[in-house]
């Protein structure tokens, strides 16, 4: 068997060319990848500004000790631009975001000062006080998101403050999703007996699409190989990554493994992993093959674990894994030396930091396991037992309040 990081390794190095690009609008860019450096093609802000509301006026009118009286020249609201230079002695009334007029360097916030007519009087202040300069947030020419980034809700109002009305990102990974096995029936239908209703596609499907991927349901295959051969050649000319779950064990009728080496290249693994241990790797033409296990906390994990990293590499995103960080195991965790393990947890933030706890029974098949859950609790291979009290990695699950 091989470790779970030479498998990874294994997979992200067939995985040698990204998805073409495509200009789309800002506004349905949420959660796709950029294409290319994102740069500034100005200063933001364009101008200094005023950061409250408040009175602009010259630095070398602020008093040294108690307050100076100053004349009101004009209101300035935001979005527009006062003409002309104030003088020694004025002051502008001046809104938040409004442009500083000429002769200005300093706005006293309007809560700090007494006014009366056309006259305020202001109090001893820091000169530049309040005043948002020019660039500050970016220069003009520099890269403000790089090229592989996911685009999060501020990115694209960022992209949206440069005055871009479209941004280049990657297309969509396009993955087939085929169940196999006369055992599978579709949820709707009746089921026969020792039928069992299919999840896998469903979830599988969920994974890609919450990956940033596109998804094509291509149902349930039957133990016949001509339709299973046919239906992987279907599956393999429409999308860039090909997925079935069951029939890649040593069962009589697993046959997946079997046309796969007809029609394409395959790699059959045995992972030193609990759970998830088969798992067949390979090529139908120019598509990648993922032959997951057919229970369905083993399918979803090895999703996770090996084709989520291939999608994002063809996605052309700059980082593949997703962060996993150390939390305190309040109850004791049984595991054996030699392969990794994953277990479905509970994280909590506790008095001292991030604590973990499983959802209880952890059988590959309990799917309602991975329901209850919020993060993967990661025990390495190389250890044993864990006690309540020791750390462990884990690996959350999107938000942990969601």
């Amino acid at each position: 068997m091989i470790s779970v990081g030479e498998g990874q390794a294994h997979i992200l190095a067939q995985v040698t060319r990204v998805t073409s690009p495509e200009l789309i609008p800002v506004g349905r860019a949420l959660g796709r990848v950029l294409a290319d450096d994102l740069r500034a093609p100005f200063d933001v802000p364009p101008a200094d500004n005023s950061a409250v509301d408040g009175y602009a006026l010259a630095g070398a009118d602020i008093p040294g000790l108690g307050s100076a009286t100053l004349e009101v020249i004009a209101d300035l609201p935001a979005g527009s631009v006062l003409g002309g230079v104030v003088k020694p002695g004025q002051a502008v009334r001046i809104m938040t975001g409004a442009p500083m007029p000429a002769g200005t360097d300093t706005v006293v916030p309007q809560e700090l000062v007494e006014r009366s007519g056309d006259r305020v009087k202001i109090p001893t202040i820091a000169k530049g006080a309040n005043v948002r300069l020019r660039g500050e947030d970016v220069r003009a020419g520099t890269v403000v998101i790089r090229s592989g980034a996911v685009l999060r809700p501020q990115e694209l109002g960022l992209a949206a403050s440069l005055g871009l009305p479209q941004v280049l990102v990657r297309q969509k990974v396009r993955v087939a999703i085929l169940s196999t096995g006369d055992e599978v029936a579709e949820p709707g239908q009746p089921r026969g007996p020792g039928q069992i209703y299919d999840s896998n596609r469903f979830a599988l499907g969920g994974l890609v699409e919450e990956a940033g991927g596109s998804a094509t349901d291509f149902g349930i295959v039957p133990d016949e190989r001509g339709r299973l051969r046919a239906g992987l050649l279907e599956a393999s000319r429409a999308a860039e990554i090909v997925l079935t779950s069951g029939g890649v064990s040593v069962g009589a009728y697993d046959l997946v493994k079997d046309v796969l080496g007809e029609i394409g290249g395959i790699t059959f693994w045995q992972v030193a992993m609990q759970p998830g241990r088969p798992l067949a790797v390979g090529r139908i033409g120019d598509a990648l093959f993922f032959g997951l296990p057919g229970n369905p906390v083993a399918s979803i994990l090895t999703f996770l674990l090996f084709v989520r990293p291939a999608l994002w590499k063809l996605a052309g995103r700059c980082q593949v894994f997703p962060v996993r960080f150390p939390a305190v195991a309040t109850e004791p965790l049984r595991k054996k030396s030699g392969r990794r393990e994953f277990k479905r947890g509970i994280l909590t933030l506790g008095p001292g930091g991030w604590e973990v706890r499983t959802t209880g029974p952890q059988g590959s098949g309990i799917l309602a396991s991975m329901v209850a859950a919020n993060c993967l609790i990661i025990i390495e291979e190389e250890r044993g037992d864990v006690k309540p009290g020791d750390t462990v990695l884990v690996e959350p699950f999107g938000s942990l309040y969601g």
